[in-house]
């Protein structure tokens, strides 16, 4: 798999400057470490040479078990809280990828009642791997760790346990949210892949086919690198098994496709970089979500 024309540019960005202005945007934000992150991981310990032919050490990019957490300023909770994963691809870091890709921004708008969760993978590097996420009931783990961060921090009742969960992830993210359908021992209500299939496709093909309640929606252009080719083959599968689906390209695309479809493509024409938020489509598949509780209070 070759993503080096898949690179981002990455912006300057100190997280103090988002802390200043976030509550004028309508979220807050938490950061926390947990042992059940992609990293540290043994297979990376002595570094790694990515996909762009570079040597990554291990310092600087995968001994990062960060997770930051982004939450609306007057939730309404309930005792159960709904989550959604936000994976990050190449080139990236949980920062970045919140920044550049207007996350937090979309997810205030969409007044999800709800915590957006972004756990570091590979830092600023050209690789997949999920690392730990492989292990059997680590994002389980994963889990516990930042329902114990939000309840301590006073966020989310004393005794609140996680809801629904979301797994989204851009590009390079998929092998993550992959590991965690394979591996996580956690019940995951729905997955959006913005294109970021690039393999691992009977692990989405059992998670599909396991629940009729678990949806699916895949965001994918020409230009990510075989993402096109891998929807072709998952819809081709679907269709031989007897699991229904819909195609549609964007500009054809109505907000009541996403809720009344369990399996979703997306085709657009434009480029791997700016189908999350020009325009805004996370915060279109938000609200449109139907597992959690979106669009108000």
């Amino acid at each position: 798999m070759n993503y080096k024309s898949l690179a981002v540019v990455v912006l300057a960005f100190i997280p103090n400057a988002l802390l200043l202005a976030q509550r004028d945007q309508g979220y807050q934000t938490l950061r926390m470490t947990s042992a059940f992150t992609s990293f540290p991981d043994s297979a990376r310990t002595n570094g790694f040479l990515d996909g762009d032919s570079v040597f990554r050490p291990a310092a600087g990019h995968y001994d990062d078990s960060s997770v930051l957490l982004v939450t609306p300023l007057h939730p309404r909770w309930r005792r159960k809280v709904d989550l959604i994963f936000w994976f990050h691809g190449w080139h990236n870091n949980i920062d970045t990828a919140l920044q550049f890709y207007g996350l937090a921004r979309q997810f205030a708008d969409s007044k999800c009642n709800a915590v957006l969760v972004l756990p570091e993978a590979a830092k600023n590097a050209a690789d997949s791997y999920g690392g730990k996420l492989r292990r059997d009931g680590d994002f389980r783990n994963l889990v516990g760790d930042v329902m114990k961060k939000l309840s301590a921090a006073r966020v989310v009742p004393r005794h609140a346990e996680a809801g629904h969960i979301v797994l989204a992830c851009h590009s390079g993210g998929y092998s993550a949210v992959a590991d965690i359908l394979a591996h996580g021992q956690q019940e995951v209500e729905a997955v959006w892949l913005f294109d970021a299939l690039y393999g691992r496709l009977p692990v989405f093909m059992d998670w599909i086919r396991t629940d009729k309640r678990h949806r699916f929606v895949h965001w994918f252009t020409n230009h990510g690198g075989g993402t096109d080719e891998m929807s072709d083959t998952l819809m081709r599968e679907l269709g031989l098994q007897h699991t229904g689906f819909l195609l549609t390209d964007e500009a054809s695309l109505k907000p009541a496709m996403i809720r009344d479809n369990r399996v979703l493509f997306i085709h657009s024409p434009r480029q791997h970089n700016v189908i999350i938020n020009d325009p805004d489509d996370f915060e279109l598949l938000l609200q449109n979500a139907v597992v959690i509780r979106c669009g108000g209070y």
